[in-house]
């Protein structure tokens, strides 16, 4: 089924190589954000916790501080929407893979949460993991999350990277095509395993407007509006069992 893509990618791949170094060396390397991870929105008890965990969107590269992160935004246009109090936490790191961030996250001493969201898939995009070995990862992640967590995970789309401008040709394309691939492995686990994950899908980001100065990241707008459309989910409607969440995108 995937012969095309492994095909396509062996008789490209002196070009791709040229292509990927090239784009590294040429694309400015922006910092993650700085502040606090964490916080609320309204006072008192909060009524609803999000947990983002991934890659660089979770760690807030494209913006000075998290508070104009994903998280945080999201956070912050639930709570406009509902007047409840919303509290948020991220936890991401640069240019992991997701076998990287299962290790992490095992070490770390995460916050109580609702809901847990993660970024991921740019850099296992980017570094080949192959789909069984993501799809193990994806597992051992849930594995360590689940006692605490006990909510299914909420699997953000991997961003469709031909749609990255700032990716020469072909670059962008076969890129593009292996993210489509892990983002079919996402869908695929949501509805095979409904109790562990759950897949949500937001538009991409193509308005320039919306992205940082390397133009692959988002900015301050970009994140906001990815927020928006995922605040439109009936968030606090799920709870802690995460089963009765409907949604406004397919």
């Amino acid at each position: 089924m995937h012969a095309p893509f492994w095909l396509t990618t062996a008789l490209l791949f002196p070009v791709l190589m040229y292509q990927g170094k090239r784009t590294r060396r040429d694309t400015p390397r922006l910092p993650e954000a700085s502040g606090s991870c964490g916080g609320q929105y309204g006072e008192g008890v909060p009524a609803f916790r999000f947990l983002v965990v991934g890659e660089s969107t979770a760690a807030g590269v494209g913006v000075a501080t998290h508070t104009e992160g994903l998280a945080s935004q999201l956070a912050l246009q639930i709570h406009q929407r509902t007047g409840k109090t919303i509290a948020w936490h991220t936890f991401g790191v640069n240019g992991i893979r997701m076998e990287g961030l299962v290790r992490k996250l095992s070490q770390e001493e995460l916050p109580e949460a609702d809901a847990v969201l993660l970024s991921m898939g740019v850099n296992d995009t980017t570094g080949f993991t192959p789909r069984g070995k993501f799809i193990e990862h994806l597992k051992a992640l849930r594995a360590t999350l689940a006692e605490r967590y006990p909510a299914p995970i909420t699997l953000l789309s991997v961003p469709p990277m031909h749609k990255f401008t700032a990716l020469p040709s072909p670059l962008r394309q076969v890129m593009g095509w292996r993210a489509r691939q892990l983002d079919a492995v996402y869908q695929t686990l949501a509805k095979a395993c409904p109790d562990d994950f759950r897949y949500q899908s937001y538009p991409a980001l193509t308005d320039t407007s919306l992205l940082a100065s390397d133009g692959y990241h988002p900015g301050p707008l970009g994140y906001k509006a990815m927020a928006g459309v995922l605040a439109e989910y009936d968030w606090l409607a799920t709870g802690t069992s995460g089963r009765t969440m409907s949604g406004a995108l397919s």
